[in-house]
């Protein structure tokens, strides 16, 4: 029996901040804890850079993928100092994600993985993505081979992040997609007025859906389309954006309406496999008007864990995939993102 001390990063498109999670995982067992956990919050500039390098030229972008990188490696270097973590075997490292076109076969996480080895002296893994797109999958989600090994005692794992993506067993394969986005959206809403996001979902609740948006939305496309499929930015800046943009409604209708869309795609997929019980992980799980929304249409019982889980289970499972990949073992599922098979990924940087 072996026991792995990892630090996962993430960075989500909702741009919430960085998330740090360091854990303790036996092999190969995979029995883990959660040791320390928090999130740094982005400065504003960092914040506006990361929002704004989707048009960047290829020329700043490379700029940006080594300075992230020597960021994230200082983060790392302070959370070990005031949690006083001296013994650490590497970094995970999800990066932040800037394109995702698996249909094209590309996909882009920036933070270089040798700029945070340089920078801590750990071992890092990264780059966790692309090997999949090139095999022929959707390059997400990945965290369906940590609901498979670490949390396979629910019918299903809902994350409501940036966007929202479950992943559960179907004729005995785990299979996983993105249902629609959520943060990212909701927040591009609130910000248009100067907040950060929908408290509780509290501006939600007091508004009402627009009949024709919610039409206009579940209508769209990839709602009908079968998995493997995945979302990411461009596909809200093509589709998403524009519908939002065409509305003078109050915010509060806004925010209803795609609330009201969230939770019938959510509902939809949840009722048609006939799940029982569903582990609802990401910041959107404290959105208490789209919980209350979700369980009043499905009769699974949604199961909330302690919020360590809430805040941090995408960080501890890029953490999981980084001892995976130390381990030699495949990292992630064919089933999931449609890839020609299940494969090892990550590229490894040594100080």
């Amino acid at each position: 029996m072996k026991t792995y001390q990892i630090i996962g990063l993430m960075s989500g498109t909702s741009l919430d901040g960085l998330d740090i999670c360091y854990a303790a995982f036996n092999y190969p067992n995979y029995k883990f804890r959660i040791i320390e956990a928090e999130t740094i919050p982005y400065e504003q500039e960092w914040k506006s850079t990361l929002a704004n390098s989707i048009h960047l030229s290829s020329k700043e972008l490379l700029k940006l993928h080594s300075y992230y990188g020597f960021y994230l490696g200082e983060k790392v270097n302070s959370f070990c100092e005031k949690h006083q973590i001296r013994k650490l075997d590497c970094i995970a490292s999800h990066g932040h994600t800037i394109f995702h076109n698996p249909k094209h076969r590309y996909t882009l996480q920036i933070g270089h993985g040798a700029a945070i080895a340089f920078t801590t002296g750990f071992q890092t893994v990264c780059d966790f993505r692309s090997q999949d797109v090139l095999l022929g999958g959707q390059g997400a989600p990945l965290v369906p081979i940590g609901d498979e090994l670490l949390f396979h005692n629910h019918d299903a794992c809902l994350n409501l992040g940036g966007f929202s993506n479950i992943s559960y067993k179907k004729d005995n394969k785990r299979i996983a997609f993105d249902i629609c986005p959520v943060n990212i959206v909701l927040n591009y809403i609130t910000r248009k007025d100067g907040l950060e996001f929908d408290l509780n979902g509290n501006l939600a609740k007091k508004g009402k859906p627009i009949d024709s948006l919610l039409k206009k939305l579940n209508q769209l496309e990839y709602f009908s389309s079968p998995f493997p499929k995945s979302l990411g930015l461009e596909w809200c800046l093509q589709y998403i954006f524009p519908l939002i943009e065409d509305n003078e409604e109050s915010k509060e209708d806004l925010l209803a309406t795609f609330v009201s869309h969230i939770s019938e795609q959510i509902t939809k997929t949840i009722n048609e496999n006939q799940l029982k019980t569903v582990l609802v992980t990401g910041g959107g799980a404290k959105n208490t008007f789209l919980l209350e929304l979700i369980q009043s249409q499905i009769s699974a019982k949604i199961i909330l864990p302690e919020n360590n889980l809430i805040d941090y289970k995408e960080a501890l499972i890029f953490a999981f995939l980084g001892m995976l990949r130390l381990e030699n073992q495949p990292n992630i599922l064919s089933s999931v993102t449609g890839a020609s098979k299940d494969h090892c990924s990550g590229i490894i940087f040594n100080p």
